[in-house]
């Protein structure tokens, strides 16, 4: 009686000799990060800028709106010529064009220096947004030209494309916002005590040496630095990266995933991705105890004794 030779285990084995080929996203990112890592200090100081660590707040959002406004008034200024066949409008589409152009081009850079800090799936939905928004720009660039050959009818009808995509780009970009909540502050919402509340004895926490302690489920960041200790939320801003797996740079934290950093004294960010700061949180020791307390930072003050409550993010040991 002939057998069935068993095959599934030959194809296992065939198969586990294929390299497992990465997603283009994740090449692609690897690239820009390659780009920037280049540049050194340099390099990161423009990413800094790119990412706008120093407004608090995603440049990218910010400049988006310069070409969505502007091509949005180009229509309406080419429904005026159309309407009046005056040149003032024309004139004035045309113009608009120019400007969503020039405001697309900060767009993308700023855009995809952000993106290549984003995790899976927001990793590959910003791709496809970053390639709509292109093909947005590729078809208002050709209304642009056709414009300035007389051709405005073939114009109008490019520009009215473009709009369409981009609008498709902006929703995708919405999603990635309000769904992945890519450049949305992470701690935001975090549920810190308002009163002084004990996590962890002070002999546990160790010189030098980030620590994760916990109350009612918030992680907590604590770092013990020579005869101070500092509390942050433990959890990055930018994309929930545990601190306390983190390393010390000085006197601020860098989050093990994107290399945020972070001031250990106030929260605030020293280098991107991150935009939004790191709260910091009020210490105090009391019998043996840190203890710990929601703060303002901008109302630190150095404490001047264990026993006294400090003000500060920081408390002497």
């Amino acid at each position: 009686m002939a057998t069935t030779p068993d095959i599934t285990g030959g194809i296992d084995c065939e198969e586990s000799r294929i390299p497992q080929l990465k997603p283009i996203e994740e090449t692609l990112q690897k690239l820009v990060h390659r780009a920037f890592a280049s540049g050194g200090e340099r390099g990161q100081a423009v990413k800094n800028f790119l990412n706008g660590t120093w407004i608090g707040e995603p440049l990218h959002v910010i400049l988006t709106d310069i070409p969505i406004g502007a091509w949005t008034v180009a229509l309406v200024f080419d429904g005026l010529d159309l309407m009046s066949h005056k040149r003032e409008f024309a004139v004035a589409a045309d113009a608009s064009i120019g400007i969503g152009l020039a405001g697309a081009v900060g767009a993308a850079v700023t855009g995809v220096t952000d993106w290549q800090d984003a995790d899976a799936p927001a990793r590959r939905l910003g791709m496809i947004h970053g390639l709509l928004n292109v093909s947005a720009t590729a078809l208002f660039i050709t209304s642009l030209v056709l414009r300035k050959k007389k051709s405005r009818t073939s114009g109008r009808v490019f520009a009215g494309l473009g709009y369409a995509v981009m609008s498709i780009a902006a929703h995708l970009g919405g999603k990635m916002v309000y769904e992945h909540r890519v450049g949305v502050d992470r701690t935001d919402g975090a549920a810190f005590p308002q009163d002084f509340v004990p996590v962890m004895a002070e002999s546990d926490l160790a010189e030098a040496k980030p620590t994760r302690a916990e109350h009612d489920g918030v992680p907590i960041l604590l770092v013990r630095r020579g005869d101070r200790i500092f509390a942050l939320a433990e959890t990055c801003s930018h994309f929930n990266g545990p601190l306390s797996e983190g390393k010390l740079v000085g006197d601020s934290i860098v989050c093990p995933w994107h290399a945020s950093r972070f001031m250990l004294e106030d929260g605030r960010v020293l280098d991107g991705p991150a935009v939004h700061p790191q709260p910091c949180l009020q210490v105090r020791i009391q019998n043996g105890q840190i203890e710990i307390r929601k703060l303002l930072c901008d109302d630190a003050k150095p404490a001047r004794s264990p026993e006294v409550e400090s003000a500060g993010a920081g408390q002497p040991a």
